[in-house]
């Protein structure tokens, strides 16, 4: 689970923010939070939904850890595609700082804490240790992509004594100092295969370094719709991922599309003689009709499904930018249930969001709401619900929010 996020001269984001999850311990046993790992004194909402303006920063929330998961997974073999064309050739490296003369010195910075399994090496991740990790990286404040690292550490909290160790750290000369957790004995000679602008676990991975590998399995459980921006999936590119994934994703998707469009009975995939389409039955009608004679909010919640559903059956995280889009209100409080609710989400996954819709907060817990708010000088600034003092857990968020009392609301007129 993410549990922490710093990020500093990143996007929109200018002075280093810092948002803390953790809840008090006194809500150990409430359902909406889990613990951090099994035994963990320490909760994390399974929901963290963030609200503001128009251009507050939202998205650069999601984008930090999108950009984390993809720096760790794929930086070694290049840049991304771009964004409104994920099948295309490859576009720009996805971490800009924030635009102005003030920022030219200041290095980009993020830093993720996570929780993974204490022995990295391991192959049963389930019957491992689990404890808490900070991953940070650093980039040099020039504008022009690809943008150097400065370094690139990795951090563990063992016990209770509140001190971390290094697992493994890297300047921005490519020294690299290892762990016995991390150790790099045999792999001296890959060292110098480290690109300037690639990550460390990202190039030992092609070279099976089991750690990286145990890392880069963590990364692969951030399912993210948002990179530099929103990727927009077509139809049929939503489709190819259904009948390519998990058999199990289909059958799933279709228990829930009963609750997306009244009168659905069954959604199926077949070939056709360009490709693969999708067909729906529905209630009343003789013929199954075609994805694209269907409501643009069934079509968006079958693109964005895959990501929820990958990260619920996994306990991974979704990442998903303007969730409340096209879909119904009712809906979007039941996917919130989905995360919230022991019985539909086991594993403890977290759904990482943006929304405009501000009814959703009737649905929300203290713990899993966070605003961005954007200052006259451009510069977003991000806080929890928890971090404004005195509001009270019985508070009625959406008339407060509504009415300005906890800021990150467009200023009218």
């Amino acid at each position: 689970m993410i549990y922490r996020i710093e990020v500093e001269n990143f996007y929109s984001v200018m002075e280093s923010q810092i948002l803390d999850l953790r809840a008090r311990a006194n809500l150990v046993k409430k359902d909406h939070l889990a613990p951090l790992f099994p035994d963990s004194p320490n909760t994390v909402p399974k929901v963290v939904a963030v609200f503001g303006a128009n251009a507050s920063g939202k998205t650069t929330v999601l984008r930090a850890l999108s950009f984390v998961s993809w720096f760790v997974q794929h930086s070694f073999g290049g840049l991304p595609p771009v964004a409104d064309h994920p099948q295309s050739g490859m576009g720009s490296q996805p971490c800009l700082r924030f635009f102005s003369d003030s920022a030219k010195e200041i290095p980009t910075r993020i830093c993720i804490h996570f929780t993974a399994p204490e022995d990295l090496a391991a192959s049963d991740g389930k019957k491992a240790i689990f404890c808490q990790y900070s991953y940070e990286i650093r980039f040099e404040a020039q504008l022009e992509s690809p943008r150097n690292v400065l370094s690139e550490s990795l951090r563990r909290w063992s016990g209770r004594s509140g001190k971390s160790i290094r697992v493994f750290e890297r300047d921005k000369n490519g020294k690299i100092g290892d762990s016995k957790e991390f150790s790099l004995s045999g792999y001296k000679n890959v060292i110098d295969k480290v690109r300037s602008n690639a990550s460390l676990i990202s190039t030992l991975v092609q070279f099976n370094h089991k750690p990286s590998l145990q890392l880069q399995g963590w990364a692969s459980r951030i399912f993210s719709n948002i990179l530099t921006e929103k990727l927009v999936f077509t139809d049929e590119q939503a489709i190819n991922l259904i009948h390519g994934s998990n058999p199990l994703l289909l059958s799933s998707l279709n228990d829930k599309l009963q609750r997306v469009d009244l009168g659905i009975k069954k959604m199926t995939i077949q070939s056709s003689p360009v490709g693969l389409s999708a067909f729906f039955e529905h209630e009343g009608l003789d013929r199954s009709v075609n994805i694209h004679h269907e409501s643009h909010g069934t079509r968006e919640f079958i693109r964005v499904y895959p990501f929820l559903f990958n990260a619920l059956n996994t306990g991974g995280v979704a990442v998903i930018d303007e969730l409340d889009q096209s879909l119904h209100p009712l809906l979007l409080e039941e996917i919130v249930r989905w995360f919230q609710s022991d019985r539909t989400n086991p594993h403890n996954a977290q759904l990482w969001m943006t929304s405009q819709s501000a009814s959703l907060l009737e649905s929300l817990k203290k713990e899993e709401i966070v605003f961005c708010e954007k200052n006259d000088a451009g510069r977003t600034k991000i806080y929890g619900l928890t971090d404004i003092k005195g509001v009270r857990t019985v508070a009625n968020f959406r008339k407060e929010y509504l009415g300005g009392v906890y800021g990150a609301v467009p200023k009218i007129g």
